[in-house]
């Protein structure tokens, strides 16, 4: 079938979006609009997200605006309604959640834990304990070795990793960094298809700062559209 002449029609709109396995995701941001549908935004507020939105993309010419709406077929309308939305949205998670949000980080704070580790990963377990001896006598630092050996993107960093969620690692490497001191080397473990070598860098506990307010609106925020979308119960 030629798709240059596909009609979409209001019909079988729907079963395009599911046959493109798009329907979730229209349905989230029909959620998302719903949320926000009450949020308006003062003048100084609306060149306030323009800009904003401006830096986020580098948008900061002319010329890379029309690229922009030329890649994404918009018109200038549509990107400022996009630009506007976004604003939106973060405003509305302000005023829904700003005024509980040291509470939330207060029940939440063990899960924003993070940590910053190094890892050593390879598919030949004989290789890789050969590696963890070198490293435990001292023949070469561990950072040489993962960035001689590790068989994944970490080797472009001496194996250091992070910082990140302690609670969103794989429940073997986090087990382990969460009982571990810095500096600690674990020996070789399997890890999905791989052998993994780990040392725990640094624990960052979580503090109630800027980037963790951003991250707790962030998690109430899809906390509400997963429950906006799902099935009602009768």
């Amino acid at each position: 079938m030629a798709t240059d002449n596909l009609k979409i029609e209001e019909g079988n709109f729907g079963e395009l979006l599911a046959i493109y396995r798009l329907l979730p995701n229209f349905k989230r941001e029909l959620a998302i609009d719903r949320a926000i549908a009450a949020i308006t935004l003062e003048p100084e507020e609306i060149n306030l997200a323009l800009q904003q939105f401006q830096q986020r993309y580098k948008l900061v010419s002319q010329e890379a605006i029309q690229n922009y709406c030329q890649a994404y077929s918009l018109t200038d309308e549509q990107l400022k309604a996009i630009a506007l939305r976004e604003f939106k949205v973060e405003k509305f998670k302000h005023q829904t959640w700003a005024n509980r949000l040291e509470s939330t980080f207060l029940n939440r704070r063990t899960s924003l834990d993070r940590v910053i580790y190094s890892l050593i990963r390879h598919k030949n377990p004989e290789i890789l304990q050969e590696l963890f001896f070198r490293i435990q006598d001292g023949e070469q630092t561990f950072a040489e070795i993962a960035a001689q050996y590790s068989q994944g993107v970490e080797a472009q960093t001496g194996g250091m990793i992070g910082p990140l969620l302690l609670n969103k690692l794989p429940p073997a490497i986090a087990e382990r960094l969460r009982h571990s001191l810095p500096q600690q080397v674990h020996p070789p473990f399997p890890l999905e298809e791989w052998f993994v070598i780990l040392r725990l860098e640094k624990f960052v506990p979580a503090q109630f700062d800027d980037q963790t307010t951003q991250l707790l609106l962030n998690q109430l925020f899809e906390e509400l559209l997963q429950e906006e979308n799902s099935p009602k119960k009768s």
